[in-house]
């Protein structure tokens, strides 16, 4: 499973002002290109501004990045992302990374690891986003696409997923043992009742392509608008019902009633949504999110 900690975490994204995180930094990233890309040697490497937690990411000159999984659980990504982001590319309205080459394990560094195109852009927030209803239309759109996209030969969902896609009573025991770890802080009767609608629910179509983290630290903006959609190491083909958690993370009022048009997926697929953010909020203690899910879950069901 992921290591999610908190709010941060929850949201896919972590600052760290210092460089070195899981062992990692500038110069084992430079001798790395050094030793396996001597074309790119002499490139200015620098952390990003805002990492992903799943992976370090530099700069790589002014057109390429450098991404390096920071632990071996992550691994799984490198190889799924350089197959499947070109033939995922030509079909969706957005930009998504571009595979440029993979890096080999060395004595430094123990996994493999991934050179990307630089995408320019803002990371998602209400600040950045000029008008959320259209936001969320894009966003839809980008989901119905991804899953319009031929799923043949695709990664079937499991481990390399962390199970989006899957069932979603992969994590029942972590789900129940969070909801006694916060009795005293929700409504845990019906927290367990909307968790309980979304075991009831299975996906009894074809598999097809999802995301998995469709967050705001994976969407990015520019001039206000949704320009690019990044980080497909939890992407697989399955249930999608996981792709419409932005819903109630990102989203609320007019904006959320747009996504969930556009979208236009079915109410045993929301009910499965309400599932996984109500799984990843009871982890990681988001008590907001908690909330918008238990009265979604009202306003649909009652």
């Amino acid at each position: 499973m992921r290591r999610l900690l908190g709010v941060r975490d929850a949201l896919g994204v972590t600052d760290f002002p210092q460089d070195g995180r899981a062992g990692i930094d500038a110069a084992l990233v430079r001798r790395l290109i050094e030793q396996q890309f001597p074309q790119w040697a002499g490139l200015p490497v620098t952390p990003v501004e805002v990492d992903g937690w799943d992976n370090r990411t530099y700069r790589l000159g002014s057109e390429l990045t450098a991404r390096l999984p920071t632990n071996a659980s992550y691994v799984a990504a490198v190889d799924k992302e350089h197959r499947w982001l070109p033939v995922l590319a030509p079909h969706l309205p957005f930009t998504i990374p571009t595979a440029v080459a993979k890096g080999s394990p060395s004595d430094e560094y123990p996994y493999p690891w991934a050179i990307r195109r630089w995408i320019e852009g803002e990371t998602a927030s209400t600040s950045t986003v000029a008008d959320l209803d259209e936001f969320a239309r894009s966003i839809a759109s980008f989901i119905v696409a991804l899953q319009g996209i031929d799923a043949t030969g695709g990664p079937l969902a499991g481990e390399h997923s962390f199970y989006r896609g899957a069932p979603i009573a992969h994590y029942h025991d972590e789900t129940v043992a969070a909801l006694t770890t916060l009795k005293d802080r929700i409504d845990t009767d019906l927290a367990r009742e909307v968790w309980d609608d979304a075991l009831a629910s299975t996906w009894e179509r074809p598999p097809v392509w999802f995301h998995g983290d469709i967050a705001s630290g994976n969407l990015l903006v520019r001039e206000g608008r949704l320009s690019a959609v990044i980080d497909f190491g939890t992407s697989g083909v399955g249930d999608p019902a996981c792709d419409l958690v932005i819903a109630y993370t990102f989203f609320s009022g007019s904006s959320r009633a747009a996504f969930r048009d556009a979208v236009a997926q079915d109410a045993a697929t929301w009910a499965r949504a309400r599932g996984w953010a109500l799984w990843k909020a009871l982890i990681t203690a988001d008590l907001p999110v908690i909330e918008r899910v238990l009265a979604d879950y009202v306003t649909r069901t009652r």
